[in-house]
Formats: C-alpha cells, structure tokens, sequence
C-alpha cells in the first residue's frame, strides 16, 4: 500500500460521494491564498462530518480550530433553520479570512466566530450560558486537546458527540516514548477519553489524501 493509493481511491470515493463543491473550492483557494497550512479535512471527511451532524440532529455545533473555516462550511450545511455553529479560532487574520469564507458560501448568518485562544473563549461561552451543544469538533493545538476535551463534555448536553481529528499522526501516537508534544496531547486525549465516567468512546484509523491518520468519537453520557 502506498501514499499515491491511498490518494487515488479517496479521489474516486470523493468524486462518486463528495464531488467538488464551487464555494468549498473557493475557500480552499482563499486559504491557499492567504498562505494557511492545508490542514483542512479532505471532502470525504468534511462529508463524513456532516452526515455525523445530521445523524446526530445537530442545532449546536462547537468547533474549536476554524483555520479558513472549509470543516466549518461543511458542519454548518448540516444546521437545519434556526441552526447554529460556534467556531473558536486563535488568529485574527485567520478569522477574518473563514469569515469571508462563510460570507462567500451564504452561511455567516448561523455561524459565530470568535477570536482568541480557546480556552480563554471557551470559560467565555460558559459563562454566557452557550450550548449545550450536540456536536463538537475539536481540530486545534494538540498539546491542549485533554483541555478542549473537559469543556466539551462540559459544554455537551447528554448524548452530545465528540469528534476529535488528527488523533493517529501517521502512528506515532502508539510510540510510549515519543516526545513530540502533539503525540503527547494526543496520547493524553485518549487516555482521558478511555476513563472518563461520561464518555464511550472509540478511535478510527484512516487512510487518504491527508495521509495516515484518524479520528476519535465520543458519546457523553448523562450525568
């Protein structure tokens, strides 16, 4: 198996499932274009996320990392009239630019984002009563991901979903001595995921345009 497979069925499964979207290209450009890191979902993963969302019901979505917001317009699509999608984003520029990304695609009417490190908007939302969500996608800083995880149960109603992306990093979250920060949060994400009473959880390896990775699924519980 090789990287140019893995790439070749994910466009076929893509085209046949997920065929390319203008407004979602166009956001892909601007982020290009405005020099972001193309760590945004591949489209078979930003369907996957939203058909998880209309599985689910979803009329409030956390996200925490909007990038130039591309998984943002895909789980925000899935938001039925009254819907609404929360996105937490640390930089400004980089707000800016999904703004106008949601602007181009008609959503920015059912999608809130705010500005600044998430853990600093996260005890915001808090304390403004916002939620409990139905869904949130955590996609940030993976050294922090053990803390998006207690807000997000905090900030889930019961039955709520947790999706954690970039959870396998190529394999190296199954390596016990690494040091990478990133495999670190990860590792400790898991962990915490795994003993928490108000979670059942699992993890899912994937393979595609985006290389080896995976994500982490999670129902809460009631209290």
């Amino acid at each position: 198996m090789s990287q140019e497979l893995w790439t070749e069925v994910d466009q076929y499964i893509g085209g046949e499932l997920a065929p390319e979207d203008p407004d979602l290209a166009a956001v892909l450009r601007a982020n290009a274009d405005a020099g972001m890191p193309a760590h945004d979902v591949s489209p078979t993963q930003g369907k996957l996320l939203q058909l998880l969302a209309r599985i689910q019901g979803a009329r409030a979505i956390l996200e925490i990392g909007t990038l130039g917001g591309y998984s943002t317009v895909w789980l925000a699509r899935a938001l039925p009239v009254g819907g609404r999608l929360t996105t937490l984003e640390i930089d400004p520029a980089r707000a800016e630019v999904a703004r106008a990304n949601l602007a181009r695609c008609g959503l920015n009417d059912r999608v809130d984002v705010r500005v600044g490190p998430a853990l600093d908007t996260l005890r915001t939302l808090k304390t403004e009563g916002a939620g409990p969500f139905d869904l949130v996608f955590i996609d940030a800083d993976k050294p922090n991901n053990p803390h998006y995880l207690e807000w997000a149960v905090m900030l889930s109603r019961p039955f709520g979903i947790i999706i954690g992306d970039n959870v396998v990093r190529n394999g190296a979250v199954a390596d016990s001595q690494s040091v990478d920060p990133n495999v670190l949060g990860v590792r400790t994400f898991l962990e915490a995921m795994g003993r928490h009473p108000r979670l059942t959880a699992t993890a899912i390896q994937t393979v595609g345009v985006k290389g080896y990775d995976g994500f982490a699924l999670a129902v809460v519980l009631p209290p």
